[in-house]
Parts: structure tokens; sequence; C-alpha cells
């Protein structure tokens, strides 16, 4: 095949030359300042050489990396004993790249976390079905799989800012709810192929084996059942009890609460079988009086995670990065703002924009020293475009508590501090 064919038409080397010059472009103004600042210095004071420690069964993080996830209670509560948290914020400004590690996802749970024996555990398939079947993991685990790099994300998260802006806060508090995996499991439609799902039912009932027997409905629109996922794997290894071992559903851009765990019984029908996850809980509030629900999307979002909360930055370069993401699909843009949102300019995304995963974007800026705000904007491939705080606001009110997706505001003193604010 030629290098043509391989790229549409267009020779390969043009590609590898447009990225190169995007490179050199972003090394000109960053390489400049890693040069200036480095020190004409050599290996002379560096630690010598000599034997390492042991191999052992499990690799240890460096002990000079302190790096873990943040216990919460309610909004505004922080810094709780884990026996009165309801989740475990994932550290966004410590983490590079876009995979979170398994342990450093992000946790909700209703009632603790249950330890089962997957030898015991058992999915119950039933309802609108030609026929019942009750699963064991071993049944479960010899079905066809795939994998796929998508991300999971409260509906809670961002609600540190509904009505008011502590300024004391991190981004692991703002929006610290959401981490992307690589998630492993069944497809979705090969289960309902295999029980024989009638095709009059429209809804599916997800139940988990928890204390709190958390059970959503699901509309079986054509996205859920090509893209659910009845996943037993996680970055690579089985899932973490957290993360629902030994199965969980894994609906890629759907709110957390849907992509139930522990899950042992799927049953299908030809409504929404109102549990009080979906009529007490898990709906929202709207500005009008009226309540909406069902709103199962994560819409697009995107928050600057370096200089963010509670850092402090210097005079001259700074790289600003961060992450973007949506339910909806792919980011193609992200925007940045240096000056409290009057002006906009493109950030660079980093390889690779994925669907429905947390992607990286970065941009170069110079500070001058002078007080400012700085913010992030992005846009999803179906046009859908993250809202300002005022028209986020104006559409939902104050009184909701879930899928805040309003544009982060960081704001920088004269003496480099960056503090969360309202814009």
């Amino acid at each position: 095949m030629s290098l043509e064919a391989e790229t549409g038409g267009e020779p390969a080397m043009t590609h590898v030359l447009s990225r190169r010059n995007i490179l050199s472009a972003a090394m000109g103004v960053a390489g400049a300042a890693v040069v200036e600042r480095a020190s004409a210095d050599s290996l002379a004071d560096v630690p010598e050489r000599g034997p390492g420690n042991p191999l052992t069964a499990t690799s240890e993080r460096s002990e000079f990396v302190h790096i873990a996830r943040l216990p919460e209670s309610t909004p505004g509560i922080r810094h709780v004993d884990p026996s009165r948290a309801i989740n475990s914020k994932a550290p966004l400004d410590k983490l590079v790249g876009t995979i979170t590690p398994a342990d450093l996802h992000y946790e909700r749970s209703h009632a603790g976390v249950p330890e089962i024996d997957p030898a015991k555990h058992r999915l119950l398939v039933h309802g609108m079905v030609q026929k019942n079947l009750v699963l064991t993991m071993d049944d479960i685990l010899a079905m066809p799989s795939i994998s796929r790099i998508a991300f999971l994300e409260c509906t809670g998260n961002g609600w540190e800012n509904w009505k008011s802006a502590p300024s004391d806060v991190t981004v692991q508090n703002t929006h610290g709810l959401i981490s992307t995996n690589e998630w492993t499991g069944v497809p979705l439609s090969f289960l309902v192929d295999l029980v024989g799902v009638d095709p009059a039912s429209t809804w599916m009932l997800a139940e988990g084996g928890d204390g709190s027997a958390v059970a959503r409905s699901i509309p079986l629109t054509d996205e859920i059942l090509s893209e659910g996922i009845l996943a037993h794997g996680q970055n690579g290894e089985p899932l973490r009890p957290a993360h629902g071992f030994p199965l969980r559903l894994f609906l890629p851009g759907f709110e957390g609460n849907l992509n139930i765990k522990w899950l042992r019984r799927l049953k299908f029908g030809t409504r929404p079988f109102m549990t009080r996850w979906e009529t007490a809980r898990y709906t929202q509030l709207q500005a009008d009086g009226s309540a909406r629900q069902f709103q199962l999307h994560q819409d697009v979002n995107s928050v600057i995670t370096s200089p963010s909360g509670m850092m402090e930055i210097r005079l001259g370069y700074t790289r600003i990065t961060g992450l973007a993401w949506s339910g909806h699909g792919r980011i193609v843009r992200v925007e940045i703002s240096t000056d409290g949102a009057k002006t906009w300019r493109d950030a660079v995304i980093s390889a690779p924009a994925l669907p429905k995963a947390q992607t990286r974007f970065q941009a170069d800026w110079v500070w001058d020293g002078a007080p400012t705000k700085i913010v992030s904007r992005s846009t999803d491939e179906k046009g859908n475009v993250q809202p300002d705080r005022a028209s986020f606001i104006a559409a939902t009110g104050t009184n909701a508590l879930f899928h805040y997706n309003a544009q982060q505001t960081w704001a920088i003193d004269a003496a480099g501090k960056v503090r969360n604010v309202l814009a």
C-alpha cells in the first residue's frame, strides 16, 4: 500500500512534518524557558550508581512521590475521616497523561465497599427475555470481551462551585470526581442477543450487590446497546473492589450512578422502573421549580489542572495544562483565556484524543506579574461548547446539585498565588 493510500490520499510525510512543525513551535517558548532556567552544571554531585532494591511482587511508587485520593463528605465538608466520607477524589493536579491509576480512580459508594467472592457471585438476567439466565463469573469470563478507554464521572463533580467559590480548594476538590481507565468486559449487545431480549423492551433495570441496593433504569438506546460493557477488568487487571469487583456495568459517557457496581441483576421491560435512585435521588430541581429526570449524559467539560487552586507560579514562563472531556464524543477544541475570558486562544490537544475519554491540553504562557484570571472552555465533535458560569446558572439555577459543567476560573494574584473564584 502506498503512503498516499495509507493517509487518505495525502502523503504520510506531510503528517509527520506537520506534527513536527507543531512540536517545534511549542518547543520554541518552552525550550527557551528551560534553557534559561537550567544551570551549566555537571553530573559530579548526583548520587553515585550502586545496587538497587530487590525485585518485589508488586511495584511501589517512589518515596519521593506523594499522591493520594481525598476523602470528602457533603459539599464543603472536606478532609474528613474516611469512615464519614461519601466519596474520595482523584488527584487531578498530580496526574500526568490521561489514564488514572486504578488505586487513584475516584470512589463514590453509598454503603461502603462489599468484599465479594467471585466464585459465589451471580448475575440474574430476566424480564422480557426469551430465556432467564443466572450467570456465574466463570460464565462471564468465558464470553467474548472488548476493551475501551473512557472516562467515568460522578454527577456531583463540580458541586463545590454551585452557589459560592471557596478560595482554599484545589482542582482535586473541585473536579476530582472523574477518572479515565481502560475498561475490559463483555459487550452488553452480546448478552442482549444471548438471552433474546424482546424487541419491545425499551428499558433495563441494573441492580448492584451493595448494602444500599443501588438500582437504576437505563433506556435501551442504540448508543447504550452498542457501547455498554459488563466490565470485569480495569487497566489490565480485575476490577478493584471499590470500583465494582467482580462485575460492573460500564456505559461510556453516561452519569456515574448508571454504571452499577457489583452488578447482580439486569431486568428488561417497557418503562422506567422508578427506583429511589431516580426519584428521590439523581433528579435536578430547575430554576423554574420543575424537576428534571433522566439527565443521563455527562456534558462537555474542561478544567485547567496546572496552574490551579492553591498552587503558586513564578514570573515569566508557565506551561498551562488541563483535561477536557465530553459524554457526547471526542473533544475537538480547547480554548484558554489568561485575561478573565476577555480574549481566547486555542490550546494544543495532546494525542490521542479519544471519544468519551479525558483529553489533555497544553499551552505556553508568559506571566507578566499582573493579577489575572485563567479559564478554559472545550468543544466536542457534536458542536457542544462548555458554557460560562452565568449562562449555566441562568439555565439551571442554583437549586440543583448534579451535572455542573460551567467553565472553571482560577484567579492569580500579584504574588503568583492561584485561588478558586467564580467568574
